[in-house]
Protein backbone atom coordinates (compact mmCIF):
# COMPACT_ATOMS: atom_id res chain seq x y z
CA UNK A 1 0.00 0.00 0.00
CA UNK A 2 1.36 3.65 -1.23
CA UNK A 3 0.46 6.15 1.34
CA UNK A 4 1.64 9.78 1.46
CA UNK A 5 3.50 10.88 4.88
CA UNK A 6 0.04 11.82 5.64
CA UNK A 7 -1.34 8.46 4.89
CA UNK A 8 -2.89 9.14 2.34
CA UNK A 9 -3.00 6.22 -0.16
CA UNK A 10 -2.09 7.82 -3.54
CA UNK A 11 -4.09 5.45 -5.84
CA UNK A 12 -7.31 6.39 -4.47
CA UNK A 13 -6.71 9.61 -6.20
CA UNK A 14 -6.79 7.99 -9.06
CA UNK A 15 -9.90 6.21 -8.26
CA UNK A 16 -11.78 9.41 -7.38
CA UNK A 17 -10.56 10.79 -11.14
CA UNK A 18 -11.73 7.70 -12.75
CA UNK A 19 -15.37 7.98 -11.41
CA UNK A 20 -16.12 11.35 -11.55
CA UNK A 21 -14.84 10.69 -15.60
CA UNK A 22 -17.45 8.30 -15.85
CA UNK A 23 -19.94 10.64 -14.61
CA UNK A 24 -18.45 13.43 -17.26
CA UNK A 25 -18.08 10.97 -19.80
CA UNK A 26 -22.28 10.07 -19.35
CA UNK A 27 -23.06 13.74 -19.18
CA UNK A 28 -21.14 15.52 -22.00
CA UNK A 29 -21.65 12.41 -24.76
CA UNK A 30 -25.49 12.12 -23.43
CA UNK A 31 -26.86 12.48 -27.24
CA UNK A 32 -24.79 9.59 -28.45
CA UNK A 33 -24.82 7.64 -25.03
CA UNK A 34 -26.85 5.13 -23.50
CA UNK A 35 -24.56 3.18 -21.62
CA UNK A 36 -24.71 4.06 -17.50
CA UNK A 37 -21.03 5.41 -17.31
CA UNK A 38 -22.65 7.86 -14.48
CA UNK A 39 -24.25 5.66 -12.43
CA UNK A 40 -21.43 3.45 -12.08
CA UNK A 41 -19.07 6.37 -11.14
CA UNK A 42 -21.68 7.94 -8.19
CA UNK A 43 -21.69 4.13 -7.10
CA UNK A 44 -17.83 3.96 -7.23
CA UNK A 45 -18.37 7.37 -5.39
CA UNK A 46 -20.27 5.66 -2.61
CA UNK A 47 -18.83 2.34 -2.18
CA UNK A 48 -15.25 4.80 -1.59
CA UNK A 49 -16.87 7.14 0.70
CA UNK A 50 -18.38 4.14 2.20
CA UNK A 51 -14.97 2.92 3.17
CA UNK A 52 -13.40 5.96 3.91
CA UNK A 53 -15.64 7.93 6.58
CA UNK A 54 -16.16 3.87 8.26
CA UNK A 55 -12.33 3.45 8.43
CA UNK A 56 -12.09 7.03 9.85
CA UNK A 57 -15.03 6.26 12.41
CA UNK A 58 -14.10 3.05 13.43
CA UNK A 59 -10.29 4.45 14.06
CA UNK A 60 -11.42 7.54 16.23
CA UNK A 61 -14.65 4.65 17.93
CA UNK A 62 -11.13 2.99 19.01
CA UNK A 63 -9.37 6.09 20.41
CA UNK A 64 -12.38 8.01 22.27
CA UNK A 65 -14.81 5.12 23.22
CA UNK A 66 -14.47 4.66 26.98
CA UNK A 67 -12.96 8.23 27.59
CA UNK A 68 -14.96 10.57 29.27
CA UNK A 69 -17.13 12.26 26.76
CA UNK A 70 -15.43 10.49 24.26
CA UNK A 71 -18.54 10.09 21.85
CA UNK A 72 -19.30 13.79 22.11
CA UNK A 73 -15.45 13.77 20.86
CA UNK A 74 -15.97 11.04 18.46
CA UNK A 75 -19.27 12.84 16.75
CA UNK A 76 -17.80 16.56 16.76
CA UNK A 77 -14.38 15.50 15.23
CA UNK A 78 -16.45 13.66 12.36
CA UNK A 79 -18.65 16.12 11.67
CA UNK A 80 -16.73 19.58 11.70
CA UNK A 81 -14.21 17.91 9.38
CA UNK A 82 -16.84 16.88 6.85
CA UNK A 83 -18.21 20.23 6.99
CA UNK A 84 -15.21 22.13 6.49
CA UNK A 85 -14.38 19.77 3.41
CA UNK A 86 -17.96 19.41 1.82
CA UNK A 87 -20.38 22.45 2.76
CA UNK A 88 -18.48 25.27 1.74
CA UNK A 89 -18.15 25.04 -2.08
CA UNK A 90 -21.49 23.56 -2.00
CA UNK A 91 -22.96 26.66 -0.19
CA UNK A 92 -20.81 28.98 -2.59
CA UNK A 93 -22.22 27.72 -5.57
CA UNK A 94 -25.74 26.97 -4.21
CA UNK A 95 -25.27 31.32 -3.05
CA UNK A 96 -23.96 31.68 -6.57
CA UNK A 97 -26.91 30.27 -8.62
CA UNK A 98 -29.38 32.11 -6.61
CA UNK A 99 -27.98 35.40 -7.02
CA UNK A 100 -27.71 34.77 -11.12
CA UNK A 101 -30.78 33.43 -10.88
CA UNK A 102 -30.83 29.77 -12.27
CA UNK A 103 -33.61 28.06 -12.17
CA UNK A 104 -34.60 26.23 -10.21
CA UNK A 105 -32.63 27.60 -7.27
CA UNK A 106 -34.92 29.89 -5.73
CA UNK A 107 -38.06 27.74 -5.53
CA UNK A 108 -35.98 24.77 -4.63
CA UNK A 109 -33.92 26.84 -1.54
CA UNK A 110 -35.17 25.07 0.92
CA UNK A 111 -34.03 21.45 -0.03
CA UNK A 112 -30.97 22.44 -1.67
CA UNK A 113 -29.51 24.06 1.47
CA UNK A 114 -31.14 20.85 3.43
CA UNK A 115 -29.53 18.63 1.46
CA UNK A 116 -32.90 16.99 0.53
CA UNK A 117 -32.59 17.00 -3.44
CA UNK A 118 -32.97 13.38 -3.46
CA UNK A 119 -36.13 13.15 -1.43
CA UNK A 120 -37.24 16.40 -3.26
CA UNK A 121 -36.85 14.43 -6.45
CA UNK A 122 -38.28 10.42 -5.21
CA UNK A 123 -41.43 12.58 -3.56
CA UNK A 124 -42.45 14.25 -6.82
CA UNK A 125 -40.69 11.70 -9.37
CA UNK A 126 -38.77 14.26 -11.07
CA UNK A 127 -35.45 15.92 -11.87
CA UNK A 128 -34.67 19.51 -10.96
CA UNK A 129 -32.66 20.62 -13.75
CA UNK A 130 -29.39 22.15 -13.89
CA UNK A 131 -29.14 21.07 -10.34
CA UNK A 132 -29.96 17.42 -10.56
CA UNK A 133 -26.55 15.71 -9.62
CA UNK A 134 -26.83 17.40 -6.64
CA UNK A 135 -29.26 14.44 -5.18
CA UNK A 136 -25.87 12.13 -4.73
CA UNK A 137 -24.28 14.53 -2.08
CA UNK A 138 -27.84 14.35 -0.45
CA UNK A 139 -27.29 11.12 0.04
CA UNK A 140 -23.67 11.47 1.13
CA UNK A 141 -24.94 13.47 3.74
CA UNK A 142 -27.52 11.79 4.83
CA UNK A 143 -25.46 8.52 5.37
CA UNK A 144 -23.02 10.58 7.48
CA UNK A 145 -25.63 11.37 9.80
CA UNK A 146 -26.01 7.82 10.23
CA UNK A 147 -23.04 5.91 10.24
CA UNK A 148 -21.42 7.80 13.17
CA UNK A 149 -24.05 6.43 15.67
CA UNK A 150 -24.15 2.74 13.17
CA UNK A 151 -20.53 2.38 13.86
CA UNK A 152 -20.10 3.87 17.35
CA UNK A 153 -22.44 2.07 19.37
CA UNK A 154 -22.17 -1.38 17.51
CA UNK A 155 -19.91 -3.73 18.88
CA UNK A 156 -17.21 -4.18 16.14
CA UNK A 157 -18.12 -7.86 15.85
CA UNK A 158 -21.62 -7.16 14.98
CA UNK A 159 -21.13 -4.59 12.38
CA UNK A 160 -20.75 -6.85 9.65
CA UNK A 161 -24.44 -8.85 9.83
CA UNK A 162 -25.48 -5.22 10.08
CA UNK A 163 -24.06 -4.36 7.00
CA UNK A 164 -25.17 -7.49 5.64
CA UNK A 165 -29.10 -6.30 6.05
CA UNK A 166 -28.56 -2.96 5.21
CA UNK A 167 -27.37 -4.11 1.71
CA UNK A 168 -29.35 -6.88 1.66
CA UNK A 169 -32.34 -4.42 2.28
CA UNK A 170 -30.83 -1.66 0.04
CA UNK A 171 -31.45 -5.04 -3.03
CA UNK A 172 -35.13 -5.64 -1.55
CA UNK A 173 -36.08 -2.03 -1.84
CA UNK A 174 -35.27 -1.40 -5.01
CA UNK A 175 -36.65 -4.88 -5.82
CA UNK A 176 -40.01 -4.17 -4.37
CA UNK A 177 -40.29 -0.95 -6.16
CA UNK A 178 -39.74 -1.96 -9.27
CA UNK A 179 -42.47 -5.17 -9.32
CA UNK A 180 -45.35 -2.89 -6.64
CA UNK A 181 -45.56 -0.26 -9.56
CA UNK A 182 -47.87 -0.96 -12.51
CA UNK A 183 -45.93 0.06 -15.53
CA UNK A 184 -42.70 0.56 -14.10
CA UNK A 185 -41.45 3.34 -16.03
CA UNK A 186 -39.33 6.74 -16.08
CA UNK A 187 -40.54 8.59 -12.99
CA UNK A 188 -40.55 5.04 -10.75
CA UNK A 189 -36.70 4.48 -11.69
CA UNK A 190 -35.96 8.05 -10.46
CA UNK A 191 -37.09 6.59 -6.63
CA UNK A 192 -35.15 3.28 -7.10
CA UNK A 193 -32.08 5.59 -8.20
CA UNK A 194 -31.53 8.63 -5.88
CA UNK A 195 -33.17 7.43 -2.48
CA UNK A 196 -30.96 6.72 0.45
CA UNK A 197 -32.44 3.58 0.89
CA UNK A 198 -31.58 2.31 -2.80
CA UNK A 199 -27.82 3.65 -2.37
CA UNK A 200 -27.05 1.62 0.71
CA UNK A 201 -25.65 -1.46 -0.35
CA UNK A 202 -22.95 0.53 -1.81
CA UNK A 203 -22.10 1.90 1.40
CA UNK A 204 -22.51 -1.44 2.84
CA UNK A 205 -19.70 -2.63 0.91
CA UNK A 206 -17.28 0.15 1.31
CA UNK A 207 -18.14 -0.16 5.28
CA UNK A 208 -17.08 -3.76 5.11
CA UNK A 209 -14.05 -3.11 3.11
CA UNK A 210 -12.95 -0.72 6.31
CA UNK A 211 -13.64 -3.42 9.03
CA UNK A 212 -11.78 -5.88 6.82
CA UNK A 213 -8.63 -3.76 6.51
CA UNK A 214 -8.93 -2.95 10.13
CA UNK A 215 -9.19 -6.44 11.83
CA UNK A 216 -8.54 -8.58 9.09
CA UNK A 217 -5.48 -7.85 7.74
CA UNK A 218 -4.50 -10.73 6.54
CA UNK A 219 -8.10 -11.67 4.51
CA UNK A 220 -8.18 -8.06 3.21
CA UNK A 221 -4.86 -8.92 1.52
CA UNK A 222 -5.71 -12.00 0.23
CA UNK A 223 -8.77 -10.84 -1.17
CA UNK A 224 -7.66 -7.73 -3.28
CA UNK A 225 -3.38 -8.54 -3.94
CA UNK A 226 -4.97 -9.85 -7.20
CA UNK A 227 -6.16 -7.62 -10.21
CA UNK A 228 -8.23 -10.72 -12.03
CA UNK A 229 -11.16 -10.10 -9.13
CA UNK A 230 -11.28 -6.33 -10.85
CA UNK A 231 -11.81 -7.70 -14.18
CA UNK A 232 -14.05 -10.05 -13.41
CA UNK A 233 -16.83 -8.17 -11.88
CA UNK A 234 -16.09 -5.73 -14.63
CA UNK A 235 -17.13 -8.39 -17.12
CA UNK A 236 -20.36 -8.89 -14.43
CA UNK A 237 -21.05 -5.43 -15.14
CA UNK A 238 -20.36 -5.13 -18.34
CA UNK A 239 -22.90 -8.45 -18.92
CA UNK A 240 -25.69 -6.39 -16.96
CA UNK A 241 -25.92 -4.47 -19.56
CA UNK A 242 -25.80 -6.41 -22.53
CA UNK A 243 -28.97 -7.99 -19.99
CA UNK A 244 -30.75 -4.63 -20.17
CA UNK A 245 -30.15 -3.53 -23.10
CA UNK A 246 -31.58 -6.82 -24.53
CA UNK A 247 -34.71 -5.90 -23.07
CA UNK A 248 -37.57 -4.22 -24.63
CA UNK A 249 -38.56 -2.47 -21.34
CA UNK A 250 -35.47 0.17 -21.09
CA UNK A 251 -36.70 -0.12 -16.94
CA UNK A 252 -35.93 -3.64 -16.83
CA UNK A 253 -34.99 -5.61 -14.01
CA UNK A 254 -31.72 -5.49 -14.65
CA UNK A 255 -31.43 -2.13 -14.50
CA UNK A 256 -33.35 -0.74 -12.16
CA UNK A 257 -32.73 -4.09 -9.35
CA UNK A 258 -28.99 -5.35 -10.02
CA UNK A 259 -27.20 -2.79 -11.60
CA UNK A 260 -25.96 -0.88 -8.34
CA UNK A 261 -25.28 -3.86 -6.64
CA UNK A 262 -22.95 -4.87 -9.35
CA UNK A 263 -21.41 -1.99 -10.24
CA UNK A 264 -21.10 -1.71 -5.94
CA UNK A 265 -19.16 -5.12 -6.42
CA UNK A 266 -17.12 -3.80 -9.30
CA UNK A 267 -16.24 -0.45 -7.00
CA UNK A 268 -15.75 -2.84 -3.98
CA UNK A 269 -12.56 -4.92 -5.60
CA UNK A 270 -11.69 -1.57 -7.74
CA UNK A 271 -10.92 0.15 -4.25
CA UNK A 272 -9.47 -2.68 -2.46
CA UNK A 273 -7.10 -3.65 -4.95
CA UNK A 274 -6.03 0.31 -5.50
CA UNK A 275 -5.85 0.18 -1.19
CA UNK A 276 -3.31 -2.88 -1.74
CA UNK A 277 -1.72 -1.39 -4.49
CA UNK A 278 -1.93 -2.07 -8.28
CA UNK A 279 1.04 -2.64 -10.28
CA UNK A 280 2.21 -2.27 -14.16
CA UNK A 281 -0.04 0.20 -16.15
CA UNK A 282 -2.82 0.08 -13.79
CA UNK A 283 -0.68 1.61 -11.13
CA UNK A 284 1.04 4.07 -13.54
CA UNK A 285 -2.17 5.11 -14.51
CA UNK A 286 -3.46 5.72 -11.00
CA UNK A 287 -0.28 7.23 -9.76
CA UNK A 288 0.22 9.51 -12.37
CA UNK A 289 0.12 12.97 -11.24
CA UNK A 290 -2.19 13.82 -14.04
CA UNK A 291 -4.38 11.39 -12.64
CA UNK A 292 -3.41 12.53 -9.04
CA UNK A 293 -4.41 15.92 -9.48
CA UNK A 294 -7.96 15.52 -11.65
CA UNK A 295 -8.72 12.72 -8.32
CA UNK A 296 -7.58 15.62 -6.09
CA UNK A 297 -10.34 18.07 -7.31
CA UNK A 298 -12.83 15.61 -8.62
CA UNK A 299 -15.59 17.07 -5.63
CA UNK A 300 -15.09 19.98 -7.57
CA UNK A 301 -15.24 18.73 -11.21
CA UNK A 302 -18.59 17.02 -10.33
CA UNK A 303 -20.06 19.99 -8.68
CA UNK A 304 -19.26 22.55 -11.57
CA UNK A 305 -19.93 20.45 -14.24
CA UNK A 306 -22.90 20.64 -14.83
CA UNK A 307 -23.30 24.41 -14.17
CA UNK A 308 -20.43 25.10 -16.54
CA UNK A 309 -22.51 22.60 -19.61
CA UNK A 310 -25.54 20.74 -19.19
CA UNK A 311 -27.05 19.43 -22.59
CA UNK A 312 -30.70 19.81 -21.58
CA UNK A 313 -30.62 23.29 -19.35
CA UNK A 314 -27.71 25.49 -20.71
CA UNK A 315 -29.60 28.21 -22.74
CA UNK A 316 -28.78 30.66 -25.65
CA UNK A 317 -27.27 33.07 -23.26
CA UNK A 318 -25.67 30.72 -21.51
CA UNK A 319 -21.47 31.68 -21.35
CA UNK A 320 -20.52 28.07 -22.61
CA UNK A 321 -23.29 28.12 -25.32
CA UNK A 322 -22.00 31.55 -26.50
CA UNK A 323 -18.69 30.50 -26.68
CA UNK A 324 -19.54 27.36 -28.91
CA UNK A 325 -21.47 30.16 -31.21
CA UNK A 326 -17.86 32.41 -31.10
CA UNK A 327 -16.16 29.52 -32.07
CA UNK A 328 -18.71 28.26 -34.88
CA UNK A 329 -18.67 31.56 -36.82
CA UNK A 330 -14.76 31.33 -37.31
CA UNK A 331 -14.49 27.37 -37.81
CA UNK A 332 -18.36 26.50 -38.94
CA UNK A 333 -17.07 22.79 -39.56
CA UNK A 334 -16.91 21.82 -35.52
CA UNK A 335 -20.41 22.44 -35.63
CA UNK A 336 -22.07 19.53 -34.38
CA UNK A 337 -19.29 17.97 -33.17
CA UNK A 338 -19.91 16.63 -30.12
CA UNK A 339 -16.49 15.23 -28.69
CA UNK A 340 -15.20 18.63 -29.66
CA UNK A 341 -17.89 20.30 -27.46
CA UNK A 342 -16.95 17.44 -24.98
CA UNK A 343 -13.73 18.59 -24.88
CA UNK A 344 -13.94 21.74 -24.99
CA UNK A 345 -16.60 21.52 -21.53
CA UNK A 346 -14.29 19.15 -20.11
CA UNK A 347 -11.11 21.76 -20.63
CA UNK A 348 -13.66 24.64 -19.09
CA UNK A 349 -14.47 22.32 -16.02
CA UNK A 350 -10.92 21.45 -14.93
CA UNK A 351 -10.30 25.50 -14.92
CA UNK A 352 -13.52 26.68 -12.65
CA UNK A 353 -12.73 23.21 -10.28
CA UNK A 354 -9.03 24.04 -10.24
CA UNK A 355 -9.35 27.65 -9.06
CA UNK A 356 -11.88 26.88 -7.02
CA UNK A 357 -9.37 24.75 -5.52
CA UNK A 358 -6.66 26.77 -5.54
CA UNK A 359 -8.30 30.01 -4.05
CA UNK A 360 -11.35 28.25 -2.01
CA UNK A 361 -11.29 24.91 -1.51
CA UNK A 362 -7.81 24.25 -0.31
CA UNK A 363 -7.35 27.27 2.27
CA UNK A 364 -10.54 25.99 4.22
CA UNK A 365 -9.12 22.16 4.01
CA UNK A 366 -6.11 23.20 6.09
CA UNK A 367 -8.49 23.87 8.87
CA UNK A 368 -8.88 20.15 9.29
CA UNK A 369 -5.73 19.70 10.71
CA UNK A 370 -6.67 21.39 13.93
CA UNK A 371 -9.31 18.56 14.01
CA UNK A 372 -6.99 15.86 13.51
CA UNK A 373 -8.62 11.78 14.80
Amino acid sequence: MRTTSEGHIIQLDGVRFIAVGLVLVDHLFVTVNNIPYGALGVTIFFVLSGFLISRILLKSKEKTQGTPGGFKKYLRKFLIRRTIRIFPVYYLIIALLLVFDVPPVREKLAWLALYGTNIYMAIHKTWMGSVDHLWSLAVEEQVYLVFPFLIFFIPKDRLIPVLGVMGVLSLAFRFFYFFSMKDFGAEDWIVTYVSTPACLDSFALGGLMAWLQLYKGDLFTKLFNKSWPVVLALLAWILIQFWAKSVDQKYNIAFVVFDRTIASILGFFLIGRAVIGFHGLMAYFLENPVSIYLGKISYGLYLYHNFVYNHFHSGPMHLTVRLFRKIYQYIPELRGSVAFEALIVAALTILVASLSWLFFEKPINALKDKYAY
